[in-house]
């Protein structure tokens, strides 16, 4: 009776630790939460690995009380796998899953893996140089948040780095077709990259205007990290990462 909470690594099937792939093969039941970040395979790569089905929540299933006392009432008669892309400790949503389990007397056995909070070294910058990390999300018509820009000013007033996530959108509802009494109906899935985050700093720096970066500021722009000759590091002032791609 035991949940594994397993972090998978970055980029493919092939991250997961011996470990934790030893704790996959012999559970009953493999969930893996696909919202909060993704891999760059799908879902049957891992299957073929494991060996086992594995069963994507998405961020309904991960947020929904019955599922979740679900998946740990089945933790509770045998051994399942919650995996997670990155480490397991990469969202909030997970140590809420750790606590819940206690709660119940549920044994967690937690196997970590890398995750981008550590593997942005690889563009050179010192990690205990790096302030708090923000998230930068897309902007609507209705909602243009700026929190960040605080997070940011304050980093910068202390000489320190700061590591923004960029925003994924999987599964989430078309609130249009909400608005029209229909549901299940969700937006495309959306990536943000590193033009479109750029673009949302510098609109926010000119609405609040305190200096804390413009177009000449010196930024470094990581794609696909840790996925071999695929990724992707580029520096240069954030005016001209706005033309790379």
């Amino acid at each position: 009776m035991v949940l594994y909470m397993i972090g998978l690594g970055l980029c493919d099937e092939r991250d997961i630790t011996v470990r934790g792939l030893e704790a996959v093969k012999k559970c009953d039941k493999v969930y893996l939460e696909s919202y909060t970040s993704v891999l760059l395979v799908p879902k049957d790569r891992l299957e073929a690995l494991y060996g086992r089905e594995v069963i994507a929540l998405d961020r309904e299933a991960c947020e929904s009380d019955a599922k979740v006392d679900s998946m740990l009432d089945e933790a509770s008669e045998g051994e399942v796998a919650f995996l997670v892309v990155g480490d397991v400790f990469g969202a909030t949503t997970h140590s809420d899953l750790q606590l819940r389990a206690a709660r119940r007397g549920i044994e967690v056995s937690v196997i970590h893996n890398s995750t981008v909070m550590t593997a942005v070294g690889a563009c050179g910058l010192q990690l205990y140089r790096f302030g708090e990390c923000v998230s930068i999300v897309f902007f609507t018509d209705t909602w243009r948040p700026d929190s960040f820009y605080d997070k940011i000013k304050a980093n910068r007033s202390l000489g320190l780095h700061t590591l923004c996530l960029l925003d994924i959108r999987v599964k989430e509802p078309d609130m249009e077709a909400l608005c029209r009494g229909k549901t299940g109906v969700y937006e495309p899935p959306r990536f943000m990259n590193v033009n479109t985050a750029i673009e949302e700093l510098l609109e926010v720096e000119e609405k609040r205007g305190e200096g804390v970066y413009d177009a000449s500021t010196m930024a470094v722009g990581l794609a696909r990290v840790g996925c071999g000759a695929r990724q992707q590091i580029v520096a240069g002032a954030m005016g001209e990462l706005l033309k790379v791609d």
